[in-house]
């Protein structure tokens, strides 16, 4: 007799991320086109990349480079982003033993967790911080161990963070610039960090994704610049980020050779290595500096024209130091929790943004959001024009 796929039982499965649903990303966004809203939440361009990088990437194409490359990236990227990041940071990476290629920066930051923590070890993430960070430690069977920021400033508070150091601690991650609260870690406080883990071995992961996007004269403190924090850290940065390209997914990391030998025995059996014509592309690309070193001054005119426009509403800015964030404190327009504030402004004044509490584990409430300015000019008048009417 015929039976139906309804006839059988699936088997329960344990969840690995139990406390894991649907991201507050895809849920503003998914409200966003629902109600016709201005979409400043999720952080991506609305705006084409370099037609020559598109060019670059098709010539490749067909060339006939549409085959594996090797498992750590094609050669000429690598060195590429060798030669960058030693003229940026003085710092040089060997390309065959030191670089590597990934499929973005949230594999990379996974790959190198997976690669470096064991069960019960202790991963120090500070708060507010990237969703992806505290399930990479809990899928590698580590413990993720919260400091917050300092509310207000989002500087590190460097007593709370050796309070939070122990026998167990076996890394430590960082963001600079920072997603969401766009500050900028100052040399001095990279400094004071290295200082902090000197006696240690501590692992760092630095999460430098928006290194390009610093603003205002202020140069971006990469902890390959520092060499006691080069000698023990994984530094990671995006090729999506820089080039408006996000949905490419392709990132990188350098790492001293002991450490990339880990990190590169998780990726290869991870996604083992990253689309070919793209990273050709991209290599023949970076030989232009000027396409990542005009980068910042090509946010900030947006970020100003941005500010300048928010300056007529009842929002109170929060400085934006770098990447391309822009947190408000709405405390003067509504008594609304974070995410009931950002999911009215999206229902009813048609501009989606992300709360702050989405950031923390707790939730925990400032009355702040997070707006996105990487957008069209005229995206961004649209969304002002919207928002000054609070």
């Amino acid at each position: 007799m015929p039976t139906t796929a309804s006839a059988f039982a699936t088997p329960p499965l344990k969840s690995r991320l139990p406390q894991v649903g649907t991201t507050i990303f895809t849920l503003m966004s998914a409200l966003a086109a629902k109600h016709g809203a201005v979409n400043l939440g999720q952080g991506f361009p609305d705006f084409e990349c370099d037609p020559a990088l598109l060019d670059l990437v098709h010539s490749a194409m067909r060339e006939g480079l549409n085959q594996y490359p090797p498992m750590p990236g094609v050669a000429p990227l690598r060195e590429a982003v060798s030669k960058k990041v030693e003229a940026l940071y003085g710092h040089r990476y060997d390309p065959d033993t030191e670089v590597t290629i990934t499929a973005g920066a949230t594999q990379a930051i996974l790959t190198v967790i997976l690669c470096c923590v064991h069960p019960g070890d202790e991963v120090i993430v500070l708060e507010p911080c990237y969703d992806s960070y505290a399930p990479n430690i809990e899928l590698a069977g580590g413990v993720v161990v919260r400091v917050p920021l300092d509310p207000g400033t989002f500087r590190p508070n460097f007593d709370a963070i050796a309070a939070a150091m122990t026998p167990r601690t076996k890394a430590m991650l960082v963001n600079s610039p920072h997603n969401p609260s766009a500050t900028v870690w100052t040399a001095a406080e990279m400094q004071r960090l290295s200082e902090l883990l000197a006696p240690t071995d501590i692992l760092l992961i630095s999460d430098e994704v928006y290194e390009h996007m610093v603003f205002d004269g202020v140069p971006h403190v990469s902890a390959a610049s520092i060499p006691a924090l080069a000698a023990r850290s994984f530094v990671v940065s995006s090729f999506g980020k820089t080039y408006h390209v996000t949905g490419w997914k392709v990132g990188y990391v350098v790492a001293p050779a002991a450490l990339m030998a880990e990190f590169r025995k998780v990726h290869q059996f991870n996604v083992f290595t990253v689309n070919t014509p793209m990273q050709h592309g991209l290599a023949r690309y970076m030989a232009e500096p000027r396409h990542y070193l005009e980068l910042p001054a090509f946010y900030q005119r947006k970020r100003d024209l941005f500010r300048a426009g928010l300056q007529k509403t009842r929002l109170r800015m929060l400085p934006s130091e770098g990447s391309y964030f822009q947190c408000v404190d709405y405390s003067q327009v509504s008594d609304l929790s974070e995410a009931a504030f950002c999911e009215w402004l999206t229902t009813e004044i048609g501009v989606a943004a992300i709360p702050l509490s989405a950031f923390y584990a707790d939730g925990y409430e400032q009355r702040i959001a997070r707006l996105c300015f990487a957008k069209r000019d005229e995206t961004l008048l649209s969304a002002l024009s919207r928002l000054q009417k609070l």
